[in-house]
């Protein structure tokens, strides 16, 4: 892990690096840095303890380098890193996560990257893939220890259904390791065992212990909001302000879509209507999403949208049980450490134990006009493509640790409307309704966002705002409404998107010449930046 700098600040960057993947190994992997493989951390109280009082430390050490002792764009780097620690402090001494959050405990393992990337012998990734399971009970211990009688309600109930899908996840690695020599998969299937028994074991505890005290206290309030802007994307930006660009943003996008259903001669009930019925089959579900990204590789190459790094690889493939009630569709794209450029796009389908009438409404949010939207976002040109850029731009150590979720989502969803407007399939109108419908959710999320943690909205508040205002049908309304209790900052894909559009408005005839190819891989050039800080990455301050 070089820093690829000599200067004051570098050996306490690598030092405040290091500390950071103490707590968080799975970062470490997922960036695709190795020598973390088959860690988790150890979350008990008094080793949070000691992890919070040496970040604060490093802190103090940071603090004692002055800006002006440094290149500029190092001193970036130092805001960069303050950041850093200043997020996980937030998380652990604020929001109280370890105290609060089951999934925190739940969410520490994941055996994607060992699966699917070939980086290393089958002997060697199925042996992290094994001592990763055998870690894991005592994470889950750390969680019974730590975790307040009384939580908040959808923590736990969603925690009891990623305890419960999580045993077919622990046999994937088992399926992976049948690959290995006879030692190493005999250890991985007994190691698999005994971790699925600790993850029934978390999830019934929950259910008679938490479950039956469990309230509705998830809000964090509008002073912990407040910090959370500026400890994730450096922004000043006060939640009075972002709720009222937000309103902006969902009346702008409700109007565009009712021009176009008054063009239609049709109301917008309707044509979203006539989306939702066409849509894939079950079994059609999977095909049908690699043809669609096969060809938006293609529009994104043809339109010269933006440069596409060589060599690249996406994959598609269903969600794995354990995660199908935390995404819809997600792409997991290889870090800027990792030496495969293998992605995995994943796509979540019916779930077999579904009565007929919940299937089909989800196969109706599937539906193929909005497959090809998502597909966008997640791959061609979004999530899996900036990625790509990530890894092949020279970039600090900082740089590359650093991900704001703002700049990430953001990118992806300005990807949809600017793929669009460049010609996305052929400028249909399915097309226009379904990237307006999407941009509908992410304004709502952003108002339930601040509506149920800053202004006292409730969880069926926020699902009638999704369904009302956003159009969406009421199984999903409902599992973006939970999502916000947990996830506040899902205010990230509109938040984002607005900022690069405002960067776009006021750089691109003075600074790129009208060239969009060159503002997106200029804008991809930054990396992850925090939001706040993109006018003046772009600005070249």
């Amino acid at each position: 892990m070089d820093t690829g700098h000599d200067d004051r600040l570098s050996p306490l960057e690598k030092e405040i690096v290091t500390h950071l993947f103490v707590i968080n190994p799975t970062r470490a992997v997922d960036l695709g840095l190795h020598e973390y493989d088959g860690r988790l951390p150890d979350l008990s109280r008094e080793s949070s303890d000691r992890w919070v009082a040496t970040a604060k430390e490093l802190r103090e050490q940071l603090d004692r380098i002055p800006e002006t002792e440094l290149p500029t764009p190092r001193r970036y780097d130092r805001r960069l890193l303050r950041l850093l620690l200043e997020t996980t402090l937030f998380n652990i001494e604020e929001v109280r996560a370890p105290l609060r959050n089951p999934m925190g405990y739940l969410r520490q393992i994941d055996l994607t990257n060992y699966v699917i990337r070939d980086y290393a012998p089958v002997d060697d990734r199925a042996e992290a893939v094994g001592r990763l399971m055998d870690a894991f009970p005592a994470v889950l211990e750390a969680g019974r220890q730590r975790l307040e009688p009384v939580l908040p309600r959808p923590f736990v109930t969603l925690s009891i259904r990623i305890a419960e899908g999580l045993p077919s996840h622990f046999e994937e690695g088992e399926a992976f390791a049948s690959g290995a020599s006879a030692s190493v998969r005999d250890g991985v299937r007994a190691a698999a065992k005994r971790a699925a028994a600790a993850a029934r074991s978390f999830g019934a505890w929950l259910r008679t212990e938490r479950l039956t005290q469990a309230n509705d206290d998830f809000a964090l309030g509008t002073e912990r909001f407040q910090r959370l802007l500026r400890v994730r994307e450096g922004l000043a930006l006060t939640v009075s302000d972002l709720w009222a660009r937000g309103r902006e943003d969902l009346k702008r996008n409700q109007e565009r879509l009712h021009e176009i259903a008054r063009r239609e001669g049709a109301t917008v009930e309707s044509l979203i209507r006539r989306l939702h019925d066409s849509h894939p089959t079950p079994a059609e579900l999977v095909p049908l999403v690699r043809r669609l990204t096969d060809e938006a590789r293609e529009f994104v190459r043809q339109k010269d949208f933006v440069t596409v790094p060589e060599p690249q690889n996406c994959l598609v493939r269903e969600t794995p049980p354990f995660a199908r009630d935390l995404w819809t569709a997600a792409c997991s794209s290889p870090g800027p450490f990792e030496k495969t450029v293998d992605g995995v796009y994943w796509v979540t389908g019916v779930d077999p134990s579904w009565a007929p009438e919940q299937a089909e409404g989800w196969l109706r949010t599937l539906n193929h006009a909005k497959l090809k939207n998502i597909t966008i976002h997640e791959v061609w040109p979004g999530h899996y493509l900036q990625r790509l850029h990530s890894r092949a731009s020279a970039q600090s150590l900082t740089r590359q640790v650093w991900s704001s979720p703002s700049f990430s989502e953001g990118w992806a969803h300005y990807c949809e409307q600017a793929a669009l407007e460049a010609g996305y399939d052929g400028g249909s109108v399915s097309a226009a309704v379904s990237q307006l419908h999407d941009a509908l959710l992410r304004d709502c999320r952003l108002l339930a966002s601040i509506g149920m943690h800053t202004r006292g909205m409730s969880v069926t508040d926020a699902a009638n705002l999704l369904r009302t205002e956003g159009y969406l049908e009421e199984v999903t309304a409902q599992r973006e409404a939970i999502r916000g209790t947990y996830n506040p900052e899902y205010f990230c894909y509109t938040l984002g998107k607005l900022e690069i559009l405002n960067v776009r408005s006021k750089y691109l005839t003075s600074k790129f010449h009208g060239s969009l190819k060159a503002f997106h891989d200029a804008l991809l050039g930054f990396g992850a930046p925090p939001v706040g800080y993109l006018d003046s990455l772009v600005a070249g301050a």
